[in-house]
């Protein structure tokens, strides 16, 4: 007959259930766990940083007329020279307007060392045909006087179909494509040139370098025709003699802010803060006194 064994007493019942050393060993999986899933978050966190600061690059906007436009830096200070020089010239806006439709088409508006052949230059000019030596037309100064020279041979090119008048100009093997870029010419002619105020505004990274002043008020006297600006310690003062050109300036100097170095533009009590990103212009009058800040 066989024996029957005792059943386990109750300490040994608790031994069975819960071995020694399972506790310490689930608080260690939890830690484990908790640390990986710090490590994960960390990582996103700077991955979505990274993602964001590659992402968001400096721009300009452009607002006029109901319509707006983004270019970068390099395209905004090319055309706010543009737009300069025809108010220098005493040239309406539409002259403006039909440059920068042209130079969009010819090179996206960047002073490009090459082309078609031997074209350079914001306008694609050529050597060849008249338009300048290389250096000349790789000077945009030289290459958009020359351009507005063309220009003003064209009676009536104030009212005349844009397309039409740049080909006229330029002499172009695609005359068409002209039309396509009338928006962004248009835009820009109207907010250069003064006449939509607070229309431009430019994220921009933290200044690395800045100009001298004085060489903000050599580009204004040889871009605008302003002489009457005043040089300080790291600023710019300009007196203009109306709203428009006030504004004119105000928009030329932010256009150009990543080139200078520029922090801060000031018209009246409005500001272009380079520190406030896409915030734009504050609120307050005007006036016709512009304040420039060079970091």
């Amino acid at each position: 007959m066989p024996t029957t064994r005792p059943g386990p007493t109750l300490a040994e019942s608790r031994d069975r259930r819960v071995p020694r050393g399972r506790a310490p060993t689930r608080r260690r999986r939890w830690l484990t766990l908790l640390v990986v899933l710090a490590l994960v978050g960390a990582a996103g966190w700077f991955g979505a940083r990274f993602l964001i600061s590659s992402v968001v690059n400096p721009q300009c906007t452009i607002k006029a007329s109901g319509i707006t436009e983004t270019f970068d830096p390099d395209q905004t200070a090319n055309a706010a020279l543009i737009a300069a020089l025809s108010v220098k010239r005493d040239m309406p806006p539409r002259a403006a307007t039909i440059a920068l439709t042209t130079a969009f088409q010819e090179s996206k508006i960047r002073n490009l060392r090459f082309g078609d052949r031997d074209s350079l230059g914001l306008f694609q000019q050529r050597p060849s045909q008249g338009w300048g030596t290389e250096e000349q037309i790789l000077d945009p100064v030289h290459a958009t006087n020359r351009f507005y020279d063309a220009l003003e041979k064209f009676k009536g090119y104030e009212t005349a179909d844009i397309t039409k008048i740049a080909q006229r100009v330029q002499k172009s093997g695609f005359p068409e494509a002209y039309r396509d870029h009338e928006g962004q010419g248009r835009v820009l002619a109207s907010t250069l040139t003064g006449h939509s105020p607070a229309g431009l505004t430019c994220r921009l990274d933290a200044v690395k370098q800045s100009v001298s002043p004085s060489r903000v008020t050599g580009d204004l006297s040889r871009q605008m025709g302003v002489t009457s600006a005043r040089t300080g310690e790291g600023t710019v003062t300009v007196s203009a003699g109306d709203a428009t050109t006030a504004w004119a300036v105000a928009h030329w100097s932010v256009a150009r802010a990543e080139m200078y170095g520029i922090t801060s533009v000031s018209i009246g009590e409005r500001t272009w803060d380079r520190g406030h990103g896409d915030e734009g212009w504050s609120t307050g009058p005007a006036g016709t006194t512009v304040t420039v800040k060079l970091g």
